[in-house]
């Protein structure tokens, strides 16, 4: 086994969603360490330019390359959008998966109809990522984007399940599948990708919208089954069942970022499990 196999997977996002494709990653690869960078006193990238996430992305992955990480997750929708291909340049020796690719791909592999819907942030719709991965895969799709910004508040306070999250889910999504039969409303989308790393939480009310015949994609486990294909590939895994550890870095605000980060961690984090770091 390569020494390299031995170090920890880097992780980061603007803030604590990406911690959801953390989850994904500790559930699908429990041997593997991994180290966790929220770059909290910058979010969110979204409102931000093209050119500044791209330099701030650069210099989240030179603090966990100097760490010793031996992958890259940029978990984080908007640095996916536009900063891998700087990543990729900067560092070419290291293994780097984004979260659109790989929900982009499961998308275009489980539709029937040719006929698929993403959810996501206002400034992921607009910046047409998802909608160019997926036309990019398949010519043919009907896509329809629809940003659903209310869910990421619903998901850092807690709110995903009850009165509050299936209302909301309804009037965002009702249009889209409003009369599922099972098979689908006709017309409409049998395939449904989250593409924000906060909605995962919110997926049993999204679910009861759109109804049993249409496929939910979380691109959390779609990303983490991406990096374990990559670390196959690349002789990177690690040895044992593990467990494996996890360290959590913040660049603001430990004590929120363990508050609200526990939630989409699904256990309890504390302030002092969190170290600030200076970017």
């Amino acid at each position: 086994m390569d020494h390299a196999a031995k170090r920890p997977i880097g992780v980061f996002d603007s803030g604590v969603g990406g911690l959801t494709v953390l989850k994904a990653l500790q559930e699908r690869l429990p041997a593997e360490d991994y180290l966790y960078l929220g770059d909290t006193a910058r979010l969110p990238y979204g409102t931000k330019s093209a050119q500044s996430v791209t330099r701030y992305a650069l210099q989240c992955t030179r603090l966990l390359v100097d760490r010793g990480v031996k992958l890259l997750v940029v978990a984080c929708n908007t640095a996916s959008s536009v900063a891998l291909p700087a990543l990729e340049a900067a560092y070419p020796g290291l293994p780097v998966v984004g979260v659109v690719r790989p929900g982009a791909r499961a998308g275009c592999r489980l539709t029937r109809t040719r006929k698929l819907a993403v959810i996501a942030t206002e400034s992921t719709v607009a910046g047409g990522a998802y909608q160019a991965a997926i036309r990019e895969l398949c010519p043919e799709m009907e896509i329809t984007a629809l940003a659903c910004p209310l869910f990421v508040a619903l998901a850092e306070e807690g709110w995903t399940e009850g009165p509050v999250a299936e209302e909301t889910a309804r009037r965002y999504l009702a249009p889209l599948f409003n009369g599922q039969d099972g098979e689908g409303r006709e017309g409409g989308p049998d395939t449904l990708v989250l593409g924000c790393t906060h909605f995962p939480l919110l997926v049993r009310a999204i679910a009861a919208v759109a109804g049993p015949g249409v496929s939910i994609i979380d691109s959390a486990a779609t990303t983490a089954a991406e990096v374990a294909e990559r670390l196959a590939e690349t002789g990177l895994a690690a040895p044992g069942p593990g467990p494996g550890a996890a360290r959590f870095l913040a660049t603001d605000g430990a004590a929120r970022f363990a508050r609200v980060g526990g939630r989409f961690l699904g256990r309890g984090l504390a302030a002092e499990d969190v170290s600030l770091v200076d970017l």
